[in-house]
Formats: C-alpha cells, structure tokens, sequence
C-alpha cells in the first residue's frame, strides 16, 4: 500500500515556525546567560571574601548606593542601543526582518535578542553566529551574506577600540591626557596596535596576490585573509553609504558608554584619587582582551582589565571592586533587553503548532 506524502507546509507557515525555533533557541541562551550572572556573582563574592586584602572591596560594593545603580544601568542601555544602531545598519541594511509584515520594531529586538542571548552557534568570536545573525539566515539571507556582515559589524568595533588605543596612549605619553606616563603603558600599545592596524589593511589590499599562494599549503590561512579582505572592503563600502555616519555613531557610543560605566564604577565606591577616563579607558580596552580566554562568566575580561588598572597605579582592592560592579552591570543590562525583546518576539510569533515545535 504506497505511503501518503507528508502535506506541504505553507510558505508562511514554514517561515512562521522558523522564526519560533529560533526563539526556543533565544531562551535557552538567556537561561544560560541567567546562570553565568549569578555564577559570575557568587564566584566575584567568594573570591573577596576568602582572598586576604580584598575584604575592602567588598565593602565597598556594599556601600554602592541605588540612585548610582539606576544610573549606570541607563548609561549602560545606551551603550547596548549603540550596538542595536549599528547590527541594524550593517546586518540588516534593507530591512529583511521588518519585511512581509512583520513590523519595523522586529529588527532592535532581533537585536537585542542577540545581546542578551549571545552566541547560538559555538566557536569563539570569530566563528560565532548571534542570535540575530541566525535569524536573518533562517528568514531567507545566505549564510554566506550573513557571515560577511557579521564579521564586518566586528571589524568595525574592532577598529573603533583601535583607535581608542592609538588617540589615548599617545595622549597619555606626551601630557595631553592625564594619567600614567610610562612608555609601557602608553606609546607601546599605541605602536603594537597602530602596526596590526596597518598590517591588517596591507594584508586586505594584497589579498588577491596572497590568498591563492597560501591555499596549497595553509588553507586556515588564506580563508582568514580573504575574510580580511573582504571586511575590510565592506567597510569602505558602508562608510561611502548613506546611513553611515549613525552606524559609526552607534559603534562609538557602544563603546564610550560603556567606558562610562567603569569610570562611574570608581564613583560609586568612593574611590580617592580618582583614576583618570584616560587611564580607565585604556585598561579596559588593553584589559578587555583577556575575554578571548574562554573562561566561566568572561572571568578572563575581568581579570584582565583589573590587571591593567592596577599596572596603571590604581590600588588592587579599588580596581577589582570597579571591575566586578562594571561587569556586573554589563551582564544584567543585555539581559534585561533581551528577555523583553524575547516577550515580544514570543508575542509577535505566537505559540507553536502542537507537534511542530522540533
């Protein structure tokens, strides 16, 4: 007796349930960004609570009053509001997600969907999909297109923090600024990083010539070159584009607002003297590279930037008092925005069909 084909889903339908895989996928990140903030909690208490010499911090955490923390909160809203301008102007630039109907609020809650979430697909920060960029796949944009635009996103704040490095270490070095004046700490990483930058660029510009010599012998590598190339491209590209100017805005409030937040994590505690924006500003961007280390709760990007306060001078128990109020808040904002942009993802989509829900 033959078998009767399975009925074919509507085109709707089929784009319907999608978006509502995707969404269970979404909660199950928050869920797990839920645990690494209360893991990241418990584990910033036992450590000053247990460590001698950091009993201080933790009064002083303690003392941080609520008025300071309703504040730091909204600064650090308008910090992950940045990063929605600019994942919209670079990942979604003709508005796939509002398209069909779906409404022109869908794209700053895919958004923020993501930076509440995180990383749907494993792999590190190069090889990472968010949550958004997974959206835009399943709603008809190719891998390919998808990946392009994310990396670009990256290669874009990637810069901007660059920047930042070369303008305050130069600054710091000759008195422009205040703060540390040691070499170590000012013109050496204003050189380092104005080097990559320019190696970067000269490696996108003879990409052409490079790529097919190394795809013998070295594959990982002219991959990585012609992805170079091809970022670097598509932000010469976007910054020629109208629009371009607020995607760069979005990219430097990302960053310069949550640079305020951990210069405002010393007020909160009281801090005398007062680090320097210049002196907090480079230890969190040189500091921040410790969060490629896959460690539990981005243990590696706390360590790292108290590492680098106390090397710019600042005392040991201030510094990762600072830090742990900074993360702390970094962790709770992109939380809170994601889980309502998930409510209201979960409300536009509706429920699933009884068995599909695979």
């Amino acid at each position: 007796m033959p078998v009767a084909a399975a009925p074919e889903l509507d085109p709707a339908l089929e784009r319907r349930l999608r978006v509502r895989r995707l969404l269970h996928s979404a909660r199950t990140r928050l869920a797990h960004r839920l645990v690494q903030l209360v893991g990241f909690v418990v584990f910033a208490y036992l450590l000053m609570k247990v460590l001698p010499g950091l009993g201080q911090a933790l009064e002083d955490l303690k003392n941080v009053s609520g008025t300071w923390l309703v504040c730091a909160l909204a600064v650090e809203a308008l910090s992950q509001c940045g990063y929605v301008v600019s994942w919209r102007g670079i990942l979604d630039p003709d508005d796939l997600l509002g398209a069909d109907g779906r409404g022109r609020h869908l794209a700053a809650r895919v958004a923020w969907a993501q930076l509440g979430g995180g990383m749907v697909v494993p792999g590190g920060t190069l090889g990472s999909m968010g949550v958004g960029a997974w959206m835009l796949h399943r709603l008809g944009m190719p891998m390919t297109r998808v990946a392009e635009r994310q990396f670009t996103l990256m290669f874009l704040n990637t810069t901007v923090d660059a920047l930042a490095v070369i303008a305050l270490g130069v600054g710091l070095a000759t008195g422009l600024l205040n703060g540390n004046t040691n070499p170590l700490l000012t013109w050496l990483p204003a050189i380092l990083v104005t080097c990559a930058l320019a190696l970067a660029l000269t490696v996108a510009r003879f990409a052409e010539r490079l790529e097919p010599r190394l795809r013998a012998g070295h594959a990982k590598l002219a991959k990585a070159v012609s992805t170079l190339a091809l970022a670097v491209e598509n932000t010469r590209t976007m910054l020629r584009s109208h629009g371009s100017g607020r995607i760069v805005l979005g990219a430097v409030a990302y960053l310069g607002f949550d640079l305020l937040v951990l210069q405002g994590s010393f007020v909160a505690i009281d801090v005398h003297p007062l680090p320097t924006f210049a002196v907090v500003s480079m230890s969190y961007l040189i500091g921040g590279l410790g969060g490629s280390i896959p460690l539990p709760a981005n243990l590696g990007a706390v360590t790292g930037m108290a590492a680098m306060l106390i090397a710019y001078g600042v005392d040991h128990s201030d510094a990762i008092a600072a830090v742990v109020l900074y993360q702390a808040i970094g962790f709770v904002v992109p939380l809170i925005g994601g889980a309502i942009a998930y409510v209201f993802l979960r409300g536009q989509f509706g429920p699933l069909p009884m068995g599909r829900a695979g």
